[in-house]
């Protein structure tokens, strides 16, 4: 029995840890149901999906939405999004539903949509910012007109199995939970008005179930070390190399094929990471009360241009940071007074498009820091960051045994340390 409990604890406190992120500890998506009216047989409501996430944002093609209907719901109309299959509607006769399926499918509607069909928040193509980089852009809505569920709040219930891809897997979704009503203020900001019925999804996102590999990785150089420290070999897997091309390749001219494919399966540059990005940290400069630092991102992926993409790294001197040359910078205060974290993304209509692998495919930024005399040293790869993000992924560091180092703390060459004991024993038996 013993053994049986402890099994489900451990099961419960590595689910819980799979979706926890240390740098981002209260990120997460909230979907919201707000009843604003009921109809002859069910309601419409304003759903609304908001992402509290501070460094990870949906990219293209954007999020799915999906769910199942507790009883015999079908959709009768939607605004600012639609399903990707109606059903089987044929007991109905006059008016058609949208959408007749026991588990529809949503996704958002494109930009330039007619403007009948849009709602506040919506078509945008399912791109969702991330909160810590743009709150204003980091939600997206529609309006649902549901049937057959229900008028009242005793009659209706609450849709289950909630699945979010965004625009792939990752994301795990608690069950639907009534809240208090939502309070919404009128455009005079007189008046108060209130949902007739709100109810809240949670939903968190864990690398692991997103990718049992990294997406990323880091290489390290310096300006006081002839060495660089390279991304870790296969660090993003090696599966992808029986695909990968070189870049004089002449598939790379053929019709298509930079085109994305369904499955997100990249088309990448042979390298010795197999990573689609790489994240260069160079320490370039040191003055008396500053230094400074060279951040280059590079994307080996042929098939994918990264939109509103994000750069997370932690850091002890981020306290710091005196100024950002060429990319905006928001420091992340994941634990209140700790200000060790910061996150970097591209100014906009210059360098917040991260093309695709190529000679225009990197954006780069210079930073520079305040010295902390009390803290700030060279020594024992303490200029070096201790986690990066790219696009809430966590990338791949590498082994810190293989950080360039300062050249007056060489690190003892053992190789070399017999040779030295056999010329010493030489020496004293010549004396």
């Amino acid at each position: 029995m013993r053994l049986v409990i402890s099994a489900l604890c451990l099961l419960v406190l590595f689910s819980y840890a799979a979706a926890y992120d240390p740098l981002d500890p209260n990120g997460n998506i909230t979907i919201k149901w707000d009843v604003m009216s009921w109809t002859a047989d069910g309601y419409v409501a304003a759903v609304t999906m908001n992402n509290f996430q501070m460094f990870r944002h949906i990219m293209n093609p954007g999020w799915t939405l999906a769910w199942t209907w507790a009883k015999k719901e079908v959709i009768w109309s939607m605004v600012g999004a639609q399903t990707t299959e109606q059903g089987d509607c044929s007991k109905f006769k006059g008016n058609v539903p949208h959408c007749c399926k026991k588990t529809p499918t949503v996704v958002d509607l494109l930009p330039g949509v007619p403007y009948n069909q849009q709602f506040t928040n919506c078509c945008k193509g399912g791109v969702v910012a991330a909160w810590g980089q743009d709150p204003s852009a980091a939600v997206s809505a529609f309006q649902v007109s549901v049937g057959q569920a229900g008028t009242s709040n005793k009659t209706v219930k609450l849709p289950k199995n909630f699945t979010l891809l965004a625009p792939g897997p990752g994301y795990t979704c608690g069950p639907a939970k009534i809240v208090p009503s939502t309070t919404f203020l009128t455009s005079d900001k007189r008046r108060k008005t209130q949902a007739l019925m709100t109810w809240n999804v949670t939903c968190t996102y864990s690398q692991f179930l997103a990718s049992k590999n990294p997406k990323c990785c880091v290489s390290l150089s310096t300006f006081y070390n002839e060495t660089i420290t390279p991304c870790p070999s296969c660090a993003c897997g090696c599966h992808n190399r029986k695909n990968c091309v070189k870049s004089d390749s002449k598939i790379l001219s053929t019709v298509g094929a930079h085109t994305p494919r369904k499955d997100n399966e990249p088309l990448l540059q042979c390298t010795h990471h197999m990573c689609p990005i790489r994240v260069h940290w160079h320490v370039k400069l040191n003055y008396k009360d500053y230094w400074r630092v060279k951040i280059a991102v590079t994307n080996f992926n042929y098939r994918m241009n990264y939109t509103l993409w994000t750069l997370a790294v932690q850091h002890p001197n981020l306290n710091n940071v005196t100024q950002v040359f060429s990319f905006g910078y928001k420091p992340v205060n994941s634990y209140g007074p700790i200000n060790d974290t910061g996150m970097f993304y591209g100014t906009k209509y210059y360098n917040d498009l991260l093309m695709e692998a190529g000679p225009t495919g990197n954006v780069q930024s210079e930073v520079l820091l305040k010295k902390d005399k009390d803290t700030f040293t060279f020594k024992q790869g303490w200029a070096f960051p201790r986690k990066v993000y790219f696009n809430g992924e966590e990338c791949m560091m590498p082994p810190p045994d293989s950080y360039p180092f300062l050249p007056n703390s060489a690190r003892v060459n053992l190789p070399t340390f017999p040779a030295f004991i056999f010329s010493l024993l030489f020496l004293l038996v010549l004396w």
